[in-house]
């Protein structure tokens, strides 16, 4: 991982090192930036060979882990390979084979539904739109994002109604990093697209996410590791407070 610090960074407008207490607008691009060299453009980490599987898996990974996932949909992608494989089954048959998801019943009904709509609206393909995308039962702006972000980057880069995957990890650092005082999804990806260009938009949140999960902790944030650490508002090396608990704390919107 880079070192936290560079020096060389500055604010365009006065040639003044950029710090933790620039302006949002400034910060955000090359707070990405950084990010994305620390791993390497941001990777899903859910496996996957094809839309279909990758939403099909993130709409498993709710309220579960990556590494749970992937531990179902080794066997589960073997087994089902297609949108009517998942309607040929028993319902409970299908239960059964993603039960250890958590909230199986609910995943099962809403992976059936998913397919059900790709049979009869998109000819058994995943569209690569958000429009087409939020339509599918199911599937709000989060899970598109991360479709596109993940399987489509390019059809994200050019789709005007694309954004920014926000899910827990986004949300608390966006919050960490002075990006968003908001709590609701859709108002902090509104908050983020604001602030990156669009060639960041896939991206972003996906080096965020690594990030939250292997170095911004919700309850110990390693900040001595961190690439950003000089950047960043809630820095606790810097003895500053941390802005995601602050925000909680007086119910900021």
């Amino acid at each position: 991982m880079p070192d936290s610090t560079d020096a060389t960074t500055s604010v365009p407008s006065t040639g003044r090192p950029l710090d933790r207490d620039s302006g949002k607008t400034l910060r955000a691009p090359v707070i990405v930036e950084r990010l994305m060299e620390a791993y390497e453009g941001g990777v899903i980490e859910l496996d996957h060979t094809s839309p279909f599987e990758l939403l099909i898996a993130t709409v498993m990974s709710a309220q579960s882990t990556d590494k749970k996932i992937n531990e179902i949909t080794k066997t589960l992608f073997v087994k089902y390979r297609t949108p009517e494989d998942y309607l040929s089954v028993p319902e409970e048959e299908l239960q059964t084979d993603i039960k250890s998801s958590g909230f199986y019943r609910q995943k099962t009904k809403s992976i059936r539904g998913i397919c059900q709509a790709l049979i009869e609206d998109f000819d058994g393909e995943v569209p690569l739109r958000m429009a087409d995308l939020v339509t599918l039962p199911g599937v709000a702006r989060k899970t598109a994002n991360v479709v596109l972000a993940g399987s489509a980057p390019e059809a994200l880069l050019e789709d005007p109604d694309a954004g920014i995957a926000v899910d827990t990890h986004v949300t608390r650092l966006s919050k960490r990093f002075g990006f968003t005082r908001n709590d609701d999804a859709v108002k902090i990806e509104k908050d983020l697209m604001r602030l990156f260009p669009r060639q960041q938009y896939g991206p972003a949140s996906l080096v965020i996410i690594l990030h939250g999960r292997r170095v911004c902790d919700a309850l110990r944030p390693r900040c001595g590791s961190c690439v950003v650490e000089d950047l960043c508002p809630s820095s606790l090396i810097a003895g500053r407070r941390d802005k995601a608990k602050q925000a909680r704390a007086v119910g900021t919107d």
